[in-house]
């Protein structure tokens, strides 16, 4: 009765030929033994997931560092955003990505096209053709439309279409994840240039309390109360003073020179107020990682929509081992003289299946199999590293933000008992109770303290930084349902 079926089914429709000739080859496919072996790592297994009172933080804003307070560090982001060769290069990427997409997905679909041939042609005479036509000059038209489909059985084209999909989403996210780098390179690079200047100052005060020893040792000198040897001493602390100075000048012009090269716009920096450490506002970020921190990271997304763009293509690699179905179809007229083109008797069609089936290919399509799985261990391994650097990343500058607040605390009473030293030591000199050894040791502990302030009110504006990008810089998955698959099934 089957058979029968079968039979009857044959001689009706060609394209139900096809398709059980094609579901009976199927099982030709031999992929046995081939896979992929990594596993992906998600928030249970990083820990990240434990501390309910981590579930509690806040998003970012999107413009996160404008909670700085400084207008200029806010025009330079905004002219590094729209102005950066690296991201500029990042969003061509992205419009290539989609590209490839859009020519991944036509071939799901029809293609229909037309041919119009106006020919003279001369006939041989002693080939195939019989007289008269044979030995003639002849003309030939020919007005025809075709058609072609692919029928997808097996999903090879719908595969090639996620994996491009998925090479698309990945190019979205990093462009993503290139502007909230950018922007914080640029608010780092920033606030370096600020620490600096601060230096610069705490040196231009080491250069004028030395001058004032100088003065108050040569005093000393021509009273005969000191001997050349603490004039020689004092002296010495001027030039090393200047030479401080000018040091810093350098550092300060080379991190603008780095500025400048963030927001793509030489000399920038020039046209700009030298920024001070003091009119910045800290920014407040609450020092947890967020339960859902794989979610909140364009780095991480992109990652994982590597793996699924991976998996994609291993899932296309198989459909290579079926065969392929196309079903093409043409219609028109062709004639002998172009004024028959049109005429009755010169229309001409036809429709049918075409199938290919890989018999023997000398171990290719394992092969190609075996490497496109090794692709997606590629990428799982890839975005498990991406994740286990991210973790990594959050939980230093929660670390670091702690202690810097802690150390901040101790240095102002390091310089606080420091600077009292100091003013003791120089009174206690100046009254002929102390030597001048005791005040080059005070003021050695003043300047080291002083520097200290600096880095560490540099450090802590540049670990908020740090934080907030690590934490993802406010960027948040696309509202498709599809975009934020990738973010969501890390956390499953």
């Amino acid at each position: 009765m089957t058979e029968s079926f079968a039979v009857r089914a044959l001689r009706r429709t060609p394209v139900v030929a096809a398709a059980l000739a094609v579901v009976a080859l199927a099982g030709c496919a031999d992929m046995a033994g081939i896979g992929s072996h990594a596993k992906l790592r998600d928030a249970t297994t990083l820990g990240i997931a434990a501390d309910p009172a981590r579930a509690n933080v806040p998003s970012l804003d999107s413009q996160w560092w404008q909670a700085f307070g400084d207008s200029q560090l806010n025009a330079l982001v905004d002219q590094a955003v729209a102005g950066n060769p690296n991201l500029q290069v990042a969003r061509a990427r992205l419009v290539r990505a989609q590209a490839s997409a859009d020519i991944a997905g036509a071939a799901l679909l029809p293609k229909v096209g037309a041919d119009l041939n106006l020919n003279r042609q001369k006939f041989n005479s002693n080939y195939i053709y019989p007289a008269p036509l044979g030995g003639s000059t002849q003309n030939i038209g020919l007005l025809q439309l075709g058609a072609s489909w692919e029928l997808d059985f097996f999903g090879k084209n719908r595969s090639a279409l996620d994996t491009a999909l998925g090479a698309a989403n990945a190019a979205a996210a990093d462009a993503d994840a290139a502007r909230v780098l950018l922007a914080s390179n640029v608010a780092r690079s920033y606030f370096q240039w600020a620490r600096l200047n601060e230096q610069v100052e705490v040196a231009k005060r080491t250069l004028a309390q030395r001058d004032e020893t100088f003065k108050l040792v040569r005093d000393r000198v021509s009273a005969g109360l000191d001997t050349r040897l603490e004039l020689r001493q004092s002296e010495g602390g001027l030039p090393e003073a200047r030479q401080q100075i000018e040091a810093l000048n350098e550092q300060i012009a080379l991190q603008q020179h780095a500025l400048d090269a963030l927001v793509g716009q030489p000399n920038v920096s020039a046209s700009l107020k030298p920024p001070v450490l003091a009119g910045v506002k800290p920014m407040a970020l609450q020092a947890n990682i967020p339960a859902d921190l794989l979610g909140r990271r364009a780095d991480i997304a992109a990652a994982r929509w590597r793996v699924e763009a991976a998996t994609s293509d291993v899932a296309n690699a198989k459909t290579q081992f079926y065969p392929n179905v196309n079903l093409t179809a043409f219609a028109g007229f062709q004639s002998l003289g172009f004024g028959k083109l049109l005429k009755s008797g010169s229309e001409q069609w036809g429709v049918g299946p075409a199938i290919h089936l890989p018999i023997f290919e000398g171990g290719r399509l394992r092969a190609n199999l075996r490497g496109k799985s090794a692709d997606l261990d590629v990428a799982i391994e890839s975005y498990n590293a991406t994740v286990l650097d991210a973790v990594r990343d959050a939980a230093d500058q929660v670390s670091s933000a702690q202690s810097i607040v802690r150390q901040q605390t101790e240095q102002r009473a390091a310089q606080t008992a420091a600077e009292g030293a100091y003013d003791i030591a120089v009174q206690r000199y100046r009254a002929g109770l102390g030597n001048y050894l005791n005040v080059l040791t005070a003021e050695t502990a003043v300047l080291a303290q002083r520097r200290l302030a600096v880095d560490l009110a540099a450090r802590a504006l540049d670990t908020q930084v740090g934080l907030a990008r690590a934490l993802g810089g406010g960027w948040q998955p696309p509202a498709t349902a599809t975009a934020a698959a990738p973010a969501a099934a890390a956390l499953n």
